[in-house]
This record gives C-alpha cells, sequence and structure tokens, in this order.
C-alpha cells in the first residue's frame, strides 16, 4: 500500500474518533458513538493492512444508505439558528454519514485494486 493511504488511514482514524468523542452530547449519542467509532476501527485497520475489501465495501455502502435515509425533507444548512433545528441536525448526521462512506469506499478500492495488483 502506498504511504498516502497508509497515512490517510491512520488521520482518517484520529479525526473519526475525534468525532465519536465529540457526540457525547447529542441526544441520541450512543448510536453516532459507535458508527463514528466503528469508522475509526476501519480507518485504522485500512492503515495496519488488517482488514479486507469486503467489511470496507459493505460498511461504506452502508454508510451511503444511511446518508439517504437520514437526509432531511428540507436542508437547512448545519449552523443552528439556519433553521428548523430538526432539519439542521438531520443535514449533519446524513452529511457524517456521507463523509464515512467515501472514505470507507475509497478504503475498498483501495484494498481491491492493491489485491488485483498481487495477482
Amino acid at each position: 500500500m502506498k504511504s498516502i493511504f497508509k497515512i490517510l488511514g491512520f488521520l482518517f482514524a484520529i479525526l473519526f474518533l475525534v468525532a465519536a468523542i465529540l457526540q457525547y452530547n447529542d441526544p441520541d449519542s450512543l448510536i453516532w458513538i459507535i458508527i463514528w467509532g466503528f469508522a475509526a476501527l476501519f480507518s485504522l485497520a485500512f492503515a495496519l493492512q488488517k482488514i479486507s475489501f469486503m467489511p470496507l465495501f459493505f460498511s461504506g455502502v452502508m454508510a451511503l444508505g444511511g446518508f439517504f435515509y437520514c437526509y432531511p425533507e428540507k436542508f437547512e444548512g448545519f449552523e443552528i439558528g439556519g433553521g428548523a433545528i430538526k432539519n439542521v441536525e438531520e443535514g449533519r448526521e446524513a452529511f457524517g454519514l456521507l463523509i464515512i462512506a467515501v472514505v470507507l469506499l475509497a478504503f475498498a478500492w483501495k484494498t481491491y485494486s492493491a489485491r488485483k495488483l498481487k495477482v
């Protein structure tokens, strides 16, 4: 694996862990701590080359599905006071899942392409 992807794996593991920690005061904090925690764990496993294509791919697809599920009926931005708090919260949650999806799917693609090159 190229070192840039290894660095990205460690970087996103740290960023996702910070995101998990920042969920402590959220009304539905447990589910989001688990989601961000798994994203951090999968990113760390990717950086250490301890995870295969399938868990990364399916987690990325599930996060992408979660993005569409959580996307608010009316997107009003991310800033409190910029719209109804319910819409703002749902928008933040949806785009957090989109970030997770993009990162995990990129890691899955890299894992898959690296496996194909070895054969």
